[in-house]
C-alpha cells in the first residue's frame, strides 16, 4: 500500500531538484555586471549519499549537490533523498512531526522523501533563503511538510512583499485560508527564542499536514515547491549587481551566525536527520561557509 504514491512523490522531489539546480547555474552564468562578475561561474558538485541500517542493510540515500564560491552564491546546497528503515526510540523522539503514533513502537517502519535547499549568497544585498518539501510515511500514518522562508541580512520591504505575494498566489488555488495559516506557521517555527526575534522575514511552512486526501495534499506540496523559483530568483537578479562595503559584509556575517544558531539548536529536520543516521555532511549543508558572532 502507498507504493505508487511514494514513487510519485520521490520522483517529484527529484524533478524539482533538477529544475532548481539548472536555474541556479543559469543565474551564475548570467551574472556579468557588478560585484564578482569577473569570477568564474559556480557549478554544483554532486555526491551520492547512502544510508545504512544498524545491521548494515541498505536504508536509502540521495543526492547532495553543493556549489561553493560562485559569482552569486557563496554556498548553496540542494539535497534530495529517499530513506527508509525502522525508527529507534531516539529517532522517534526527534521526529519533525507526530510523536506517540499508535502502533509505532510495535512496528517502527518508516519511509521519507524530500528536497532541502539552503542558499548563502556572496552579495549582502541578496537574501539567503531556505526551502524544503517532504513526505513521511509509516504503516500507521502519513503526512507532508515543508515551505520556504527568506533570510535577508539587509531587508527590503519590496523584496519581502514579492516573496510573500508569490507564495500566496501559488497557495490561493488550494483555498484562501492556506496562505495566512502557513505564513503564521512559518512565523512561529522560524522564531529564535533565545534571541527573541525571527530568523528572517518569514515565508510559509507546514508540518504534519494530512487531510486524508493524498492527491490534494501532494498537489499543495507541489505548489509550495513551484512557488520557490519565481519568489526568489527575481530578487537575486535585482540585488546581485548592487555594490556593498565592509559594513554590509559584517552585517551579513553576523546574520549568518543567527542562522547557524537556529539550525543547530532548534531545527527539527537537523535533529531527525542526525538521529536517523543520514550523511552528516548532507544534514549540515545548511550551515554558512563563514559566520560571525559579536
Amino acid at each position: 500500500m502507498f507504493d505508487a504514491e511514494k514513487t510519485t512523490a520521490s520522483a517529484w522531489f527529484r524533478q524539482l531538484r533538477d529544475e532548481i539546480v539548472t536555474a541556479f547555474e543559469t543565474l551564475e552564468d548570467s551574472h556579468d555586471t557588478g560585484p564578482f562578475a569577473d569570477a568564474a561561474p559556480g557549478r554544483f558538485e554532486v555526491k551520492e549519499t547512502q544510508r545504512q541500517s544498524d545491521d548494515g542493510s541498505d536504508a536509502g540515500g540521495g543526492l547532495m549537490s553543493v556549489m561553493r564560491g560562485g559569482r552569486v552564491f557563496e554556498k548553496v546546497g540542494v539535497n534530495v533523498s529517499t530513506v527508509y528503515g525502522t525508527l529507534g526510540e531516539r529517532a522517534q523522539n526527534a521526529m519533525a512531526a507526530r510523536k506517540g503514533i499508535p502502533g509505532m513502537k510495535d512496528d517502527p517502519r518508516f519511509w521519507a522523501s524530500g528536497i532541502s535547499l539552503v542558499a548563502h549568497t556572496q552579495n549582502p544585498h541578496v537574501p539567503a533563503v531556505h526551502m524544503n518539501t517532504r513526505m513521511f510515511w509509516t504503516p500507521h500514518a502519513w503526512w507532508f511538510g515543508g515551505g520556504s522562508d527568506l533570510n535577508p541580512c539587509i531587508e527590503y520591504d519590496e523584496d519581502t512583499n514579492h516573496f510573500h505575494a508569490t507564495q500566496k498566489a501559488h497557495l490561493d488555488p488550494h483555498g484562501a485560508g492556506h496562505y495566512p495559516r502557513l505564513k503564521e506557521w512559518a512565523d512561529e517555527y522560524f522564531y529564535i527564542p533565545h534571541r527573541k526575534r525571527a530568523r528572517g522575514v518569514g515565508g510559509i511552512f507546514m508540518d504534519d499536514y494530512c487531510t486524508g486526501d493524498w492527491q490534494a495534499d501532494f498537489s499543495l506540496t507541489q505548489d509550495i515547491g513551484r512557488a520557490f523559483l519565481p519568489a526568489f530568483a527575481p530578487l537575486v537578479e535585482k540585488r546581485r549587481v548592487q555594490s556593498f562595503d565592509d559594513a554590509d559584509k559584517n552585517t551579513q556575517l553576523v546574520h549568518r551566525g543567527l542562522y547557524a544558531e537556529y539550525n543547530l539548536v532548534y531545527d527539527r529536520g537537523t535533529k531527525f536527520g542526525l538521529e536517523t543516521g543520514h550523511d552528516p555532511d548532507a544534514v549540515l549543508m545548511s550551515l554558512p561557509p563563514l559566520a560571525k558572532w559579536i
